[in-house]
């Protein structure tokens, strides 16, 4: 297995693994530098490292390092006891290099207006790979949305199930309409996103969810849900509600474990509106 090609395959599905590369050999070691070692996050294994005690152990250790997404580096000394131990005939020693590989965030929006046009861009200028998804054809189109990694025309519900959603997916709900809005929310709440927003009052926001409650869909995880969308900097013009969005976006992206709920960025949290689409 080419671990390159395993590595473009595991981004594209939006999971997360380690790999682990020899970066310095002194002596004689039962590998040599630059062998790699990837550690998928289910565990499983690709290459070789050369073996052994050292590679349970950096094997170990790149499990925390896809938990943590920090890297980290480890130094072996093969002393002839440690190497008859484990039997090997050499007494090098080597450094190895663990570094997390993460998945390329993807931003699913839903809607193609004009808001859409400005978050698309400015999520992708911050890193994220967009999907900008609308019913309509006249502006889910490639002349309005040049820089987007994928546009989709279609009717919601077709293309929900052919979109690949996980813990690396944002979603932005700027549909045309209250009753879009609710279509798309209602399938969000279902999926494994990261990010949930939707613009909008928090008057807007309450009475949607409120009639989801009524249908039966709970929110297990309101922490996702950041509505109304964006952080509050006041944003007016289109292009500053994109710039308060995907400010939004990289925070939680920046600070996976914080308690967005305790810095009024949940949904009861929130007291600022959101401007109409």
């Amino acid at each position: 297995m080419d671990i390159y090609e395993e590595l473009v395959r595991l981004r594209r599905l939006g999971e997360s693994c380690a790999l682990a590369t020899i970066v310095e050999v002194r002596g004689s070691i039962p590998s040599y530098e630059t062998a790699k070692l990837l550690v998928r996050s289910d565990g499983s294994m690709a290459g070789t490292i050369g073996g052994g005690c050292v590679e349970a152990e950096v094997y170990s250790a790149a499990r925390e390092v896809i938990l943590t997404g920090q890297p980290r580096r480890l130094n072996f000394t093969l002393n002839q006891d440690a190497a008859s131990d484990n039997g090997l005939i050499c007494g090098g020693e080597l450094e190895v290099f663990i570094e997390p590989v993460l998945p390329r965030l993807r931003a699913l929006i839903f809607g193609a207006g004009h808001i859409s046009k400005s978050l698309s861009a400015v999520a992708t200028l911050a890193g994220f790979d967009t999907v900008v998804v609308d019913d309509r054809g006249s502006f889910a189109n490639r002349e309005r949305f040049p820089e987007a990694g994928e546009v989709i025309a279609g009717e919601y519900e077709d293309i929900f199930p052919k979109l690949t959603v996980n813990a690396s997916s944002y979603i932005l709900i700027v549909t045309r309409g209250h009753r879009d809005d609710l279509r798309v929310l209602r399938w969000a709440l279902a999926t494994e996103a990261r990010y949930i927003a939707m613009i909008g009052s928090r008057r807007k926001v309450i009475s949607l969810v409120k009639e989801l409650e009524k249908e039966g869909v709970a929110i297990e995880r309101p922490e996702r849900l950041f509505a109304p969308m964006g952080l509050d900097i006041g944003a007016v013009t289109p292009e500053e509600i994109a710039v308060a969005v995907v400010a939004e976006m990289i925070a939680v992206r920046r600070n996976p474990e914080s308690d967005w709920r305790s810095l009024s960025k949940s949904l009861h949290g929130r007291a600022n509106a959101r401007g109409a689409k």
